[in-house]
C-alpha cells in the first residue's frame, strides 16, 4: 500500500515568477459542453477598462474538484477566522466599481 502512495505522488514546480501570484479581484467563468473557462481579472478604481490576467482552461470534473478544493478551504479558513461576508445576489456580486472610497473629481 505504500508502495501505491509513492507512485501517485506528483512533484510540481513552483518557477520564481509564478510564485509572485497575479492579483484579481474578479473572476469571469464561462463554459462549453467540455470545458470551463475562468478569466481573473483585476479592476482598478477610476480606469473604465479592465483586463484578463490570466485565463484557466479546466474540464467539468476538474472544475467540480475545484469548487469541492474551494469548499473545504472557505470551511476551514472560517472556522479560524470567523463567517466570510455574504456578497448580494447569485453570479453577479454587484461589486462596486468605486470599491466604497470617495468618488473621483475634477
Amino acid at each position: 500500500m505504500e508502495e501505491s502512495k509513492k507512485q501517485n505522488q506528483i512533484n510540481i514546480e513552483l518557477k520564481e515568477e509564478v510564485a509572485q501570484g497575479t492579483y484579481s479581484n474578479l473572476a469571469v467563468i464561462t463554459h462549453s459542453s467540455s470545458e470551463f473557462v475562468l478569466d481573473f481579472v483585476r479592476v482598478v478604481p477610476g480606469i473604465p477598462k479592465a483586463s484578463v490576467k490570466s485565463r484557466i482552461i479546466i474540464t467539468p470534473e476538474h472544475a467540480k474538484r475545484l469548487l469541492y478544493a474551494l469548499k473545504e478551504n472557505i470551511a476551514k479558513f472560517e472556522s479560524v477566522h470567523g463567517s466570510i461576508k455574504k456578497v448580494e445576489g447569485k453570479g453577479n456580486p454587484g461589486m462596486p466599481m468605486n470599491f466604497g472610497g470617495p468618488s473621483a473629481q475634477a
